[in-house]
């Protein structure tokens, strides 16, 4: 199993034979949780601290979860009613918590960067859970096992991307993740949320979704990130749904076998049509909930590997 990782930080480090390595190991852990006994020892003697500086339901368990089924002690710090709040640094926060010798450390972080700063002041394996615009690289991992297990393959798709894009870190890691494994990446959206210059990464852009939507195999709606908007990116709600809200009637211009996605939470009826995020013959937004789970585990399990014994 290749995987020289000592932190899983983003996707920009990672090689495709690492991607592959992981995605492999998280198909096992996939058996594992559908299992009726959950729960392995890998990570037995190990202890995992979540720090989570934004708000996050989804990740934030599916991290716990992860930890718990590889046996790992768990502990998930409340940082919005910290030390935080009365004026302590990061490298500060960083320096107490390597007091106490944790050897897995899950981060979430508005700032981008912060992890990075944080993975050089400790001893431990640090994973991104979301910095700022920069990466959420487990949420890039878990879609390309969701499209991975529906399609056979994670590579030479047509692959949409579709929504806010100049907000968005997972569409960040999505597109550095999709691009290493050879995929025809196309992104969708209003010009105002398209970042500057992103036609130099090698992805077709598009504003118009029926004509990116054309013989798609996978189509991958995003979140409207409105507490990173300050200003008027789009007119309205109704109109941005009118125009990039995923519909039957737009979905119709993909592959009619083509899959449905969502890194939640969804705003039903603003990016996607209700009925169809839960069309089971369509969306996949549930088993990415699933797949999170799984790659989690995956990626604790290497890291702990890679740092040897436990601390």
């Amino acid at each position: 199993m290749t995987f020289r990782q000592k932190h899983l930080l983003g996707i920009e480090p990672l090689a495709p034979d690492e991607i592959t390595t992981l995605l492999d190991l998280a198909d096992h852990y996939v058996s594992l949780n559908r299992g009726e006994h959950k729960h392995s020892d890998v990570l037995t003697g190990r202890t995992q601290i979540n720090m989570f500086f934004e708000n996050s339901t989804r990740t934030q368990a599916s991290f716990e979860i992860a930890g718990k089924r590889l046996g790992a002690d768990v502990m998930s710090m409340a940082m919005q009613a910290s030390s935080i709040k009365k004026g302590e640094t990061l490298i500060d926060t960083a320096l107490t918590l390597n007091a106490m010798h944790p050897d897995l450390l899950v981060v979430r972080h508005p700032h981008s960067g912060a992890v990075n700063l944080l993975a050089e002041k400790v001893n431990c394996a640090v994973l991104n859970a979301g910095d700022g615009r920069h990466e959420h690289p487990t949420q890039a991992l878990l879609d390309a096992l969701t499209i991975r297990r529906a399609k056979g393959r994670l590579h030479r798709l047509t692959i949409a991307i579709c929504g806010d894009i100049a907000h968005s870190r997972v569409a960040r890691s999505n597109l550095m993740l999709l691009g290493k494994m050879e995929n025809r990446i196309r992104l969708i959206g209003p010009p105002t949320l398209m970042p500057a210059r992103i036609a130099e990464f090698g992805v077709e852009v598009y504003d118009d979704m029926r004509e990116g939507l054309q013989d798609a195999d996978v189509v991958m709606m995003l979140r409207l990130q409105r507490e990173r908007m300050d200003g008027g990116f789009i007119p309205s709600e109704r109109e941005y749904y009118h125009r990039y809200g995923l519909d039957e009637e737009k979905l119709s211009f993909a592959k009619p076998d083509a899959i449905v996605m969502h890194p939640g939470p969804m705003n039903r009826g603003v990016e996607i049509d209700g009925t169809l995020a839960d069309d089971i013959n369509r969306s996949v937004i549930q088993e990415q909930v699933e797949m999170g789970v799984a790659v989690r585990m995956a990626a604790m399990d290497l890291l702990a590997r890679n740092h040897g014994g436990a601390s």
